[in-house]
């Protein structure tokens, strides 16, 4: 997979409205392309940095192995040149940054994300939405 940092892909989207051409097509892109299992340590390794379990266990020691789903696709590339070459986007974080500042936004708003869990966030769309 590509992973590209939440306010980098915002950025790209307001510059394809800014300076894109009508009816092109634009690639948005990290040029970090990252096994699943690299970003679950990752963010394990965050994890056990930022917020250290109570019984000083690892988070890794939390994952678990499953059987890929059939069909699987191994690899998802995203070629961004053509956004960087003809509108001058490029990503301003880096994998490393991104991610960081990903976690510690998820630890920083814990209040969120237990209304995503309890499913309370999934109503306030369906209210303001109308979906």
């Amino acid at each position: 997979r590509d992973w590209l940092y939440v306010k980098d892909h915002a950025s790209a989207i307001r510059r394809v409205l800014e300076a894109g051409k009508p009816g092109e097509t634009y690639n948005v892109g990290g040029w970090n392309e990252k096994p699943n299992l690299e970003i679950v340590h990752t963010v394990c390794s965050l994890l056990n940095e930022m917020s250290p379990r109570a019984d000083g266990k690892s988070y890794a020691e939390q994952i678990t192995y499953v059987t890929d789903r059939a069909g699987h696709d191994r690899r998802y590339a995203i070629d961004a040149s053509k956004i960087e070459k003809e509108l001058g986007w490029k990503p301003a974080e880096t994998f490393e940054t991104g991610i960081r500042k990903t976690v510690e936004w998820y630890l920083a708003n814990t209040d969120w994300v237990s209304h995503v869990q309890n499913g309370s966030y999934r109503e306030w769309v369906k209210k303001q939405y109308a979906i």
